[in-house]
């Protein structure tokens, strides 16, 4: 068997810790798989106003194992803007990414510029979550661990600008799993110029595939997520809309 290694990275607030549902089922398929803390992300980080994108795209690029057969980078939500910058920095180490109810972004692409001082709290997004729908299937004692789990987030990672400059990063091959909403939406918004969707109308070779549930499937459908990463993983390529 190959060995592959799989890098977990959560979105906004969440360290490795989020993937604990996810991991088991990966390693059982026979993959290495590490689940990423990103800097600013550890409860007892004394320095997180001075965390930046660079520091967290870098955080990612190291812990690819440049020893591995193959890598594939998993990125859920917020995770795809410095994810983005690794395939821009080292498209010869990532294999294969998945993107987790998220999308690849362009160069200039700033996900909130006009958040303020250092930390970018789940509290303040809270109300939003619950409007949008995101947070769709989590029973209560998951909402309750969210919350008291959360770690503010760096707020130089939510209003910092993805430099792009290396084209390489448009041909490695990807998968796109839709939770929040279906892919034929996610293709739609894009087409239509959203800002964070946009990328997907640049890169060539991405796969589509719908789970229909929240924006946390890690926590709502972790073995259903997991097989899709580890299918991902496993056939390398990249289909059209699934």
């Amino acid at each position: 068997m190959t060995q592959t290694q799989i890098v977990l990275v959560p979105g906004f607030w969440l360290g490795a810790w989020a993937w604990d549902d996810v991991v088991p089922h990966l390693r059982d398929r026979g993959h290495d798989v590490l689940a990423l803390t990103l800097p600013g992300l550890d409860p007892a980080n004394s320095r997180r106003g001075e965390v930046t994108l660079d520091e967290h795209a870098e955080a990612i690029l190291a812990a690819l194992d440049r020893d591995a057969e193959r890598r594939v980078l998993v990125v859920h939500s917020g995770a795809a803007v410095p994810g983005t910058m690794v395939l821009d920095r080292a498209a010869d180490l990532v294999d294969h990414v998945v993107f987790v109810d998220t999308a690849p972004v362009r160069d200039s692409f700033a996900l909130a510029p006009t958040v303020q001082g250092d930390e970018h709290p789940l509290s303040a997004a809270w109300d939003e979550q619950v409007e949008s729908g995101s947070l769709r299937d989590l029973t209560d004692d998951q909402l309750t661990t969210l919350r008291e789990r959360a770690v503010p987030q760096p707020a130089q990672t939510v209003r910092g600008t993805a430099t792009l400059t290396n084209p390489q990063r448009l041909d490695v091959p990807g998968t796109v799993i839709c939770t929040s909403f279906p892919s034929a939406d996610f293709l739609a918004y894009a087409a239509q110029g959203a800002d964070f969707l946009a990328g997907l109308n640049d890169h060539q070779h991405l796969r589509f595939v719908d789970l229909p549930t929240g924006h946390w499937p890690m926590w709502s459908r972790p073995a259903q997520l997991a097989e899709l990463i580890a299918d991902a993983a496993d056939q390398g390529g990249a289909g059209g809309p699934g």
